[in-house]
């Protein structure tokens, strides 16, 4: 098959980053300035579509043969910019992502890191950035420019070069790390998937327009009330100023905070008795909420259909290739607690502001309810199905947890199977010790992948009531209960360190180890490697032998050497075995004309017609055996629904 690399370069009125790209694309002025192409190892050829250059008739052919595969780093973007552009269906199947195949090696996701990581003698362009910025976007209108909003070729020819050299080099780039990547081609599996990932966020999910407009005007409304209500009680110019409320603070009582975030709020709310200055303290609390945030995200990102896309990312976690959240960021919304909810939902939707703020408290019921702006297509429903314990149910199948193994073919509860195996007691959910199945929650959420005190502490162990003294024994309880899976950290620790030296591993759950090229590979059962770049065995703070490796440092988003150990290994082996499974299944449902509109952590939301298939039906495909996970029982649990909600 042909190869054609490709590069472009656009104009849209509409915020890239803030609203992805089929909201950009979608924009009523977006168009392509520049497109670079290559086909295989010829020389790379650039049209300058802004000059009025058009694409030849046998390109925009080749952009639609099935037999040409066109690449790009990010593809997505050069797919849903150029089916904007041409008006041309441009299906997924005939296109591979260089950023895709970065990611399943574990190297950065922009395309100049990963030049610069790989030392290729041919580096991205950092002129390029200015570039972007002069033409791409709209510019500030002023005396000098004449009044203009858009820069234009002409108005500086320079740049312009500069900015056909740098679409030239991406290709360039772009075709040299795919020479250097060859001998790691990407799975095909992976390749399929992410066919099937385009079509799904291609579609999108409906978005409930009038009640996000609706509360993000009631959050409004509310914090005016909110800043209106301190101004008087405070006689400060703008109360909801750091600087003017702590020193309101001092002068009041003496103290003088360092800081009021979160922690200071709280512990003034808890331990004062001035009921003014908890009041004051309150109102700072609601203005500081930022619960209109993803409700202001979707306006943003909704394109002219009323729909959101691309609001997750193909493997967007590089050690394990779980989606990441994009835009609403879905993979962390609030939960919903309210017993009245659709009331509560209808009541934005109908605008009666003074109903619901009568009635609710606004900025949490308006955090509740951010789920419930995303909405099936008319006259379907969402069916949300999801896996039942999915991490829990790998790690004990992995290892060979036989009694956790037995509680998950029972159909049993693991969090209370866990304390009765930690205290040798029965432990039923509100029942016979049924106090102690919270610590066998907080055990199970923190301890399986190594985690000790620490682990418990910042799963909010202290919080929930345990004290200081009872946590380390309840590490050490837990661990003496699931002998295996402290062992299957050590054996997956000592392989990890016997693949670095050169002797390849393969334990008896499927997983193995081996070395290749500076890469360090952990197989699946699935067929699909995990990669560490450039591992070392080097020396811990404990004066121990510890894992190393190059990796993105998302704190600080810088490349840099990493550390790791036996647990964290198996929590990427686990969520990365995890994350197959729901491969498997959005792929099954898919296949069955079920579609998925979207998808979080191990729970899919399927747009389906009314009076087509059932939960029931879905909960079954879910749970399907899969044959490289030849004994894992999985159990999925599903609902109907007409707007997005946990049951």
């Amino acid at each position: 098959m042909r190869e054609l690399s490709i590069d472009i370069e656009t104009y849209s009125s509409v915020n890239l980053s803030k609203s992805g790209v089929y909201a950009y694309a979608d924009a009523p002025d977006f168009t392509i300035l520049l497109f670079a192409y290559a086909f295989d190892d010829e020389e790379v050829k650039i049209i300058d579509t802004a000059n009025g250059e058009k694409i030849p008739d046998n390109i925009i052919y080749e952009l639609t043969n099935k037999k040409t595969i066109k690449t790009a780093f990010n593809a997505n973007f050069e797919r849903t910019c150029l089916k904007r552009f041409l008006n041309k269906e441009m299906p997924p199947e005939q296109w591979h992502c260089t950023m895709v195949h970065c990611s399943e090696l574990g190297l950065p996701r922009s395309l100049a890191s990963v030049a610069k990581v790989l030392g290729l003698p041919e580096q991205k362009d950092r002129a390029g950035k200015v570039c972007i910025d002069f033409f791409s976007k709209p510019c500030k209108p002023t005396k000098s420019n004449g009044g203009r909003t858009k820069n234009l070729p002409e108005h500086n020819r320079e740049k312009w070069e500069i900015f056909k050299n740098y679409c030239v080099q991406d290709v360039v780039v772009e075709r040299e790390i795919k020479r250097k990547l060859a001998k790691f081609p990407l799975h095909s599996k992976e390749q399929t998937l992410w066919e099937y990932d385009q079509r799904i966020i291609d579609r999108g999910v409906g978005v409930e327009v009038k009640m996000v407009q609706n509360a993000i005007k009631y959050s409004t409304l509310h914090k005016e009330k909110c800043l209106e209500q301190s101004r008087k009680l405070t006689g400060l110019s703008n109360p909801n100023s750091v600087v003017q409320l702590k020193k309101w603070i001092k002068d009041r009582t003496g103290d003088n905070l360092d800081s009021l975030n979160k922690k200071a709020v709280k512990d003034i709310l808890q331990n004062s008795n001035d009921p003014l200055l908890r009041k004051v303290i309150s109102l700072r609390s609601e203005l500081s909420k930022t619960s209109t945030k993803k409700y202001e995200a979707m306006i943003n990102g909704i394109c002219s259909d009323n729909r959101i896309r691309g609001i997750l990312q193909f493997y967007g976690a590089n050690r394990t290739g779980r989606w990441a959240g994009r835009l609403v960021q879905v993979q962390n919304l609030p939960q919903n607690h309210l017993r009245d909810l659709e009331f509560a939902r209808k009541a934005v939707c109908d605008g009666d502001y003074e109903m619901f703020e009568m009635l609710y408290d606004v900025q949490n019921t308006l955090s509740e309810l951010i789920r419930t702006a995303l909405i099936p297509s008319k006259g379907r429903r969402f069916i949300v199905s999801d896996f039942s314990a999915i991490e829990a149910r790998v790690v004990a199948y992995l290892s060979q947890e036989r009694w956790r193994m037995k509680v998950f073919e029972d159909g049993g509860d693991i969090y209370c199977a866990s304390a009765s195996q930690m205290f040798g007691v029965p432990v039923v959910k509100n029942g016979v010790n049924g106090h102690l199945r919270q610590k066998g929650k907080i055990a199970e959420l923190a301890l399986g992948y190594g985690g000790s005190v620490g682990a418990l502490k910042s799963m909010g162990a202290l919080e929930m009531g345990l004290k200081e003294e009872e946590l380390q024994p309840l590490v050490e309880t837990w661990r003496e209960a699931n002998p295996h899976i402290v062992s299957f950290w050590k054996k997956c620790e000592r392989s990890a360190m016997l693949a670095i030296k050169g002797q390849p591993q393969k334990l008896e759950c499927g997983v193995s180890f081996y070395r290749k090229s500076g890469f360090l590979f952990v197989g699946l059962p699935s067929g699909r490697n995990l990669a560490y770049v450039k591992p070392q065995i080097g020396v811990n703070k404990f004066g121990s032998p510890s894992i190393t490796y190059m990796g993105m440092n998302r704190t600080k988003n810088t490349w840099e050497r990493l550390e790791t150990f036996g647990g964290k290994i198996v929590e990427n082996i686990v969520q990365g075995f995890a994350r197959d499974c729901l491969a498997e299944s959005i792929i099954r449902l898919e296949d069955r004309g079920l579609q998925c509109n979207f998808h979080v952590h191990d729970e899919v939301i399927l747009d389906v017609p009314r009076g087509v298939s059932s939960a029931d039906e879905v909960s079954k495909i879910m749970s399907e055996p899969i044959k490289w996970a030849k004994g894992l029982v999985l159990r999925a649990e599903s609902y109907e629904t007409p707007f997005y909600k946990k049951d």
